[in-house]
């Protein structure tokens, strides 16, 4: 692996993680409703389901590197294609997060549990991994050593996410509902994918 594949991903994930789905709108809702203390618990149960997905994920394209280098290599140009193609939605996307404050007293535990399963269990997770994660990987390198690399890159990057949305949330509730501000946040991480997409094209083009 190089660095430039290292940064790459680091970039593509930094910019993909930040886009609200599921798990972000629950970390809102939560920090919404109960404040900065749900930051902490939320973040860990984020990291712990995207640990679980991303090594289902990262188990599955290991099999198909060790089935079919042709297949892999199609997986990859699939996967810069899916960045640009999401980054193309992204732009596109409105300006509004459909969280609303959740109020019910909860443990920490609970908290946990409950960011674990929804990020854990959302099939658009795996299948996300299993297209996103082989544009980085390098056949010839040794893939549980690029395994650790990734996923410990990932989770410690989707442990920050979660817990800055948790404080901003808490803190500034209404910047996380400014339509303005969220359609320009957009736009500019749609952008950024769509860069990350022709980036990882253009080093396995300089790479052959």
């Amino acid at each position: 692996m190089t660095f430039e594949a290292w940064a790459t991903f680091a970039a593509a994930t930094a910019v993909l993680l930040v886009i609200p789905g599921p798990t972000i709108l629950l970390v809102i809702s939560y920090a919404l409703g109960q404040g900065w203390r749900t930051a902490f618990p939320m973040a860990v149960g984020v990291a712990l389901g995207d640990f679980t997905a991303m090594t289902l994920s990262m188990l599955g394209v290991g099999a198909l590197l060790a089935t079919s280098a042709t297949i892999f290599t199609a997986l990859k140009w699939l996967g810069a294609a899916y960045l640009v193609w999401l980054g193309i939605k992204l732009f596109r996307a409105g300006g509004t997060l459909d969280a609303k404050p959740r109020k019910d007293a909860v443990s920490p535990w609970k908290m946990l549990a409950h960011a674990w399963l929804v990020t854990a269990l959302n099939p658009k997770s795996i299948t996300f991994f299993v297209a996103f994660l082989p544009q980085f990987l390098d056949p010839k390198a040794d893939f549980w050593m690029q395994m650790l690399i990734f996923e410990a890159t990932f989770i410690t990057l989707a442990f920050a996410n979660a817990m800055g949305y948790a404080l901003i949330a808490s803190r500034a509730g209404a910047m996380v509902s400014n339509p303005r501000a969220i359609g320009l946040f957009n736009k500019a991480g749609g952008t950024l994918l769509v860069g990350a997409g022709i980036a990882t094209v253009a080093m396995r083009s300089g790479s052959n």
